[in-house]
């Protein structure tokens, strides 16, 4: 299964998640989180490519660089060779060969630089689509921290700075069943990002993010049994 195909299934589900979100609470404000979480996943495909892409001017500096080093020990040599004939001299074979090998440690140091800046410039691309993941999660958790069944049920007295409480018991169950799914959708715009990373970094940095929505989750899952449990209660 191809990554466009896996990015297109989730970008489909989080659609079709934001639209029955919006036909059942039509002015939620986590609507625009829904819409942001879309967008993202959109932009993920074509930055998952980006990523992947090899970086064509790197890899010219750094063939450039492989081929300087022949060249290099070339030009030592002879410059060696036309120096030894009227001197003879060992201090000049000693100088002539340490600047060769420092010639040499230069090229390959910066050989070296250049293969690794590859992986860090792809490894800032997807720590960076990473950490609006995590935003992101962050904002659907905001969204249900003052949406307790308590209240709805009925339970304990308000206070002035008490935020308004409309939902009836089924309502609340559906919203917070919408935000358990939003997150899930973000741990999966996170895995599209880890099939094919092998920077042990970022996909630290995805296995950071399936947790928190996880944790996240789990949250928002407490208030779902408690509310089941009153529900239960007061039908039976």
């Amino acid at each position: 299964m191809s990554i466009d195909l896996e990015a297109g299934e989730v970008i489909a589900t989080i659609g079709r998640l934001g639209r029955r979100l919006r036909e059942r609470f039509p002015d939620a404000s986590l609507n625009d989180t829904a819409e942001r979480l879309l967008a993202t996943a959109k932009a993920a495909a074509g930055q998952i490519a980006r990523i992947k892409r090899p970086n064509v001017l790197l890899r010219a500096l750094i063939a450039l660089l492989i081929a300087a080093i022949p060249a290099s020990l070339f030009f030592a040599v002879r410059s060696l060779h036309l120096r030894l004939e009227p001197f003879g001299g060992v201090d000049e074979f000693v100088a002539f060969f340490q600047a060769a090998v420092e010639s040499l440690i230069f090229l390959g140091a910066g050989v070296l630089f250049l293969v690794t800046a590859e992986n860090r410039i792809r490894r800032h691309r997807a720590l960076s689509a990473i950490h609006e993941l995590r935003v992101l999660a962050h904002l659907v958790d905001m969204h249900q921290l003052d949406k307790d069944p308590i209240y709805v049920l009925g339970g304990g007295p308000t206070t002035a700075s008490s935020p308004e409480r409309t939902m009836n018991a089924f309502e609340l169950n559906r919203y917070l069943d919408y935000c358990g799914e939003l997150l899930s959708l973000i741990g999966k715009v996170g895995a599209l990002y880890g099939k094919d990373l092998d920077d042990g970094v970022a996909l630290a940095a995805i296995d950071n993010i399936e947790g928190l929505t996880t944790g996240l989750s789990r949250k928002i899952w407490q208030k779902e049994m408690l509310l089941d449990r009153a529900v239960t209660r007061e039908e039976g």
